[in-house]
C-alpha cells in the first residue's frame, strides 16, 4: 500500500485553531509540521477565534450577568523550509504562541460599574523559530535552533471584584528574549508514517511597566494606613516550556489517521507587576492591626501577601485525534476531535474557562501538484469555571460557553 502522496493531503490537520481558550494563554499550538514537509516549502495563513464567554457574579457581588467578556481575535502564521542538501535543512516559523484578550463591556458592579469603562486585558507574544535539521537517513530528522520571542501586555481592573485594587491600570512594554527548541522526527514515506517529538524551552521576560490607580492608603478604624509610594518597575513574565508529540500513519488506501499530544508547563506561571505586588503586600501587612479583614470589603488581607495579577496552578495537557482522506488528485478533507485539560479551577477573571472539547472539519484544494489552499472550522465546548481575583476567591461562575475557530492557509512547494 503506497501512501506517500497523502502527506500533502494531511497538512490541513496543522491549521492552528486550537487557541481560543486553551489552558493558560496557549494559542497557536506551536506546530513545526511545515519544517517536516519534503523539499522546499512555504506556507502562510490566518486563524480567527470567535468566543462567547459569559457568567454570573457571586451573590456577594449581586448575582449580575457579566455579558460576553471574550473578545474576538485573529493571529497570522507563516513558515519557510529549505532543503539545502540531502542531509541538511533550514526553516523559520512565525507564530503568536501565547496571548489573551478579554473585555467586560456589560455594566455590572463586579467588573464594569459605569458601563463604559470595564475590566480588560490584552497579552500578545510573537515567535520566530529558526530550525536547523540533519537527516542522516531518509527516515530520521534531528533538529534544533533558537527562538526569538517578543511579549507585551496591558490590563485594567474595574469593579467590586477587585476591592481596593479597582481602578488599577498597567502597561507592559514590549520585551524581546531568546529561547530554544530541539526535536527528533521519524518517517516511512511509503506508508505515510510520520512521528515527531519537539521540546521548547521557557523564555523569561522583564517588561518595563507603567502602573497607575493603586490605592495610596487603606482606610481603617485606625485611620488611613499608607500603602505607597509606588514606582514604575519591571514585570517578570516567563512563558512556559512545552512538549509536542505528533503522529500520523496510513490506515488504508487514500486515508490517514493523525494525532497530537501537547504538554505546557503552566503550573507556577504568574504575572506580578512591581507596584501591584507592593500594594498587595502592604494590604496584607496591616492584617494583624485590623483583625485580618478589610473592614470595607471583608477581604482577608493576610491572603493577599505574595499574590499575583494572573497565576495558574496546573499544567496543560491537550490532545487531538482525527482522520484525513484524499478524495481525488485535487480534493482532500479531514475530521478531528480535540480535548484540553485546562490550567486550574478556580481561574483568573481574564480567561474564566476550564479546558474544552472541540470538533473540527477541514477541506483542502490543490489546483496543481505544487500548491494548495486549505480551510477549516472548529467548534469548542468550553469547560465551566469559577472565577477569582487576588482580592476575592469567588467572584462568579462562567458556564455553558463556546467558541468557533476558522482557519485559512496556502502552501507552495518549489
Amino acid at each position: 500500500m503506497k501512501l506517500k502522496a497523502l502527506s500533502t493531503a494531511m497538512i490541513l490537520a496543522t491549521v492552528p485553531m486550537t487557541g481560543a481558550f486553551a489552558a493558560g494563554m496557549d494559542r497557536s499550538g506551536q506546530s513545526i509540521a511545515a519544517f517536516l514537509q519534503p523539499g522546499n516549502y512555504f506556507e502562510a495563513g490566518i486563524s480567527v477565534l470567535d468566543p462567547d464567554v459569559s457568567g454570573t457574579s457571586s451573590a456577594a457581588l449581586g448575582n449580575q450577568a457579566t455579558g460576553d467578556m471574550a473578545s474576538d481575535y485573529y493571529f497570522p502564521h507563516a513558515a519557510l523550509k529549505l532543503q539545502v542538501t540531502d542531509q541538511f535543512s533550514f526553516g523559520v516559523i512565525y507564530d503568536q504562541p501565547f496571548g489573551a484578550e478579554a473585555e467586560y463591556t456589560a455594566q455590572s458592579a463586579a467588573f464594569n460599574p459605569t458601563g463604559s469603562d470595564g475590566t480588560r486585558a490584552e497579552v500578545t507574544t510573537e515567535n520566530l523559530s529558526f530550525l536547523f535539521g540533519f537527516q542522516p537517513t531518509e527516515n530520521w530528522n534531528i533538529y534544533a535552533g533558537p527562538v526569538y520571542q517578543t511579549a507585551k501586555g496591558n490590563v485594567a481592573l474595574r469593579g467590586e471584584a477587585y476591592s481596593a485594587l479597582a481602578g488599577y491600570d498597567a502597561a507592559m512594554k514590549k520585551d524581546s528574549e531568546v529561547g530554544w527548541l530541539a526535536g527528533l522526527a521519524f518517517q516511512i514515506p511509503e506508508i505515510a508514517l510520520k512521528a515527531s517529538l519537539t521540546y521548547r524551552s521557557e523564555i523569561e521576560h522583564n517588561l518595563s511597566t507603567t502602573e497607575t490607580g493603586l490605592p495610596p492608603a487603606l482606610p481603617t478604624p485606625l485611620g488611613n494606613l499608607p500603602l505607597g509610594p509606588y514606582a514604575d518597575g519591571k514585570t517578570n513574565v516567563t512563558t512556559p516550556q512545552s512538549v509536542n508529540l505528533d503522529f500520523q500513519t496510513g490506515v488504508m488506501a487514500n486515508t490517514v489517521a493523525f494525532a497530537n499530544v501537547r504538554w505546557v508547563n503552566w503550573d507556577g506561571f504568574a504575572i506580578r507587576p512591581t507596584s501591584f505586588g507592593d500594594a498587595l503586600d502592604g494590604l496584607a501587612g496591616y492584617a494583624p492591626m485590623i483583625g485580618a479583614v478589610d473592614p470595607a470589603t471583608g477581604a482577608y488581607l493576610a491572603s493577599l501577601e505574595g499574590g499575583n495579577l494572573v497565576e495558574y496552578n496546573k499544567d496543560q495537557w491537550s490532545a487531538t485525534v482525527g482522520v484525513g482522506r484524499k478524495f481525488n488528485e485535487k480534493w482532500a478533507g479531514n475530521m478531528s476531535v480535540g480535548w484540553d485539560s485546562g490550567a486550574g479551577n478556580p481561574i483568573t477573571t481574564l480567561g474564566p474557562t476550564e479546558g474544552y472539547w472541540n470538533l473540527g472539519l477541514g477541506l483542502q484544494y490543490s489546483p496543481a501538484a505544487n500548491y494548495f489552499i486549505a480551510g477549516g472550522v472548529k467548534y469548542f465546548w468550553l469547560g465551566d469555571a469559577k472565577a477569582l481575583t487576588v482580592a476575592n476567591p469567588n467572584v462568579g461562575e462562567f458556564t455553558d460557553n463556546h467558541a468557533i475557530g476558522y482557519g485559512l492557509k496556502m502552501g507552495y512547494r518549489f
